[in-house]
């Protein structure tokens, strides 16, 4: 912990968009009981490593490609973070399931946001814009994202905060991904990021 700041992992596999609504709320003062340490990808070429860069935040890369399995995989991460001191790890736009044993690591410590209010839309193979696709092809009329502790289990651990946004009439699954991130994941995603910073510097 940083004078008294909690110290951020932001694990990422893409663009980024969640990790710039990070970085943003940080600098604008909505998350001021954490700071955002360093950056992990899966993915060498993710964008989300050159926003990192441009915030001077460390990054890793680690390829699961280059590692025996998932639990060597698993172990680098774990290792990466240990040696950073980090207090808290927020999962956005990871694309990889963590273990049980990687999860129970860092019990009550793992924070994800997905697009849709769970238990709707969620689970096992229910990421990018399949979940806007099946919220379109269900119908219904209200949507939105839910920030949740990780577990061992698909988007099943305790909800933190939720956010609702309306369904439009003309919605493609692309122009609902997006309202869903500017409404509610750009919102929820740092103010339940500063919620569990401030209770773990407490």
């Amino acid at each position: 912990m940083t004078e008294n700041k909690a110290d951020i992992a932001v694990l990422v596999s893409g663009g980024g968009t969640n990790l710039q609504a990070l970085i943003d709320a940080q600098k604008s003062g909505i998350i001021k009981s954490g700071r955002i340490k360093l950056v992990v990808s899966n993915n060498s070429s993710a964008y989300a490593l050159t926003r990192a860069e441009n915030n001077g935040i460390k990054t890793a890369v680690i390829l699961k490609k280059e590692c025996s399995g998932q639990s060597e995989f698993e172990q680098k991460i774990i290792d990466t973070l240990r040696e950073n001191g980090i207090d808290l790890i927020v999962l956005a736009g990871f694309m990889s399931i963590l273990s049980e044993n990687f999860t129970n690591t860092f019990k009550d410590r793992i924070i994800n946001v997905h697009p849709s209010l769970i238990p709707s839309f969620c689970g096992e193979g229910f990421y990018g814009l399949r979940v806007h696709e099946a919220a379109l092809s269900k119908g219904v009329k209200v949507t939105g994202a839910t920030v949740h502790f990780v577990n061992e289990i698909p988007d099943g651990g305790k909800i933190i905060m939720q956010k609702a946004v309306e369904v439009l009439d003309g919605d493609t699954p692309e122009i609902l991904q997006r309202r869903v991130m500017e409404q509610a994941e750009w919102k929820i995603l740092p103010a339940a990021t500063e919620l569990i910073c401030a209770g773990i510097t407490e």
